[in-house]
């Protein structure tokens, strides 16, 4: 039975990268973007490697809480399940921003849209399950999150700006969030997170030139990441596991604070309060 995958932001990158590979696997692909041109571009490149590929747009910004609720309607009027969700994020500010509903911009659209858009398609998940014994849901975390902090005083904007501060809490939540949700999630959906940071990342490219030139040393390929991407949504070999963190790199740390499992509730539950979702668990 063919599969559907749902993946943000696929302008570039990782992002394209994977949504490539799943339509060569004959996934039906469905790309939820802010920027309707560069979606489009994106289907053309896809098309021009796979012709028979079967790819839907769906308008999607994810510094707001509306355009997800919108986005998620539109989606469950065409599908009635979802094999895979793939919360691949990328942007990064360098200057002090806020999203619609007044977060910081990376902790809102690295986290907390991607927090309430996976809880939205939670009942779609949850009916692939009860056809086909699974589902999957994927999230862009990093390696930064060593360097991470949980500051609440932040979550709205914090100045002076930190913009990689700012990019390691994000990613932190992110990798806590999978790990909440591998102990809070109904039988059948299971969740992993990766290591994003390819060469291309957005936070990174706005750093000085000579800045990012360096940190480019330690950065991971987009194509390994994006490989790693799809054999997590597809392979056999991840069928039934839950809650792990994946790297193409080595060493794989994970810090301890984002292995605390009270912080993980605290951090769940407040979630759960700003984006007005209901609890799992």
């Amino acid at each position: 039975m063919k599969k559907t995958a749902l993946i943000t932001h696929v302008n570039t990158g990782i992002g394209l990268l994977t949504a490539m590979d799943l339509a060569r696997a004959g996934v039906t692909v469905c790309m939820a973007c802010n920027d309707h041109e560069q979606a489009e571009a994106s289907r053309n490149k896809i098309l021009q490697v796979v012709p028979t590929a079967k790819i839907e747009l769906y308008a999607l910004d994810l510094s707001s809480f509306a355009s997800i609720r919108q986005m998620v309607k539109e989606f469950s009027s065409k599908h009635q399940y979802l094999d895979v969700l793939i919360n691949n994020t990328d942007t990064g500010c360098i200057q002090q921003e806020v999203t619609q509903e007044g977060f910081e911009p990376q902790f809102g659209i690295h986290y907390l849209g991607p927090f309430l858009l996976t809880h939205l398609l939670l009942p779609l998940l949850e009916a692939t399950v009860a056809l086909k014994g699974e589902a999957r849901i994927l999230h862009a975390a990093s390696i930064t999150h060593l360097v991470g902090k949980l500051n609440e005083n932040s979550f709205s904007g914090q100045l002076p700006y930190r913009p990689v501060a700012a990019y390691a809490q994000s990613k932190l939540a992110s990798l806590m969030f999978n790990f909440t949700l591998a102990r809070r999630l109904p039988a059948g959906i299971t969740t992993h997170a990766f290591h994003l940071d390819g060469g291309d990342a957005c936070i990174w490219r706005k750093l000085p030139r000579l800045v990012y030139a360096f940190l480019r040393l330690f950065l991971t390929g987009t194509e390994r990441v994006g490989i790693l991407a799809v054999d997590l949504a597809l392979g056999s070999s991840y069928k039934g596991a839950t809650g792990g963190y994946h790297s193409v790199q080595w060493p794989k740390a994970i810090s301890r604070l984002a292995r605390d499992q009270q912080k993980q509730d605290w951090l769940y539950q407040k979630s759960c309060e700003l984006t007005c979702v209901t609890a799992l668990g």
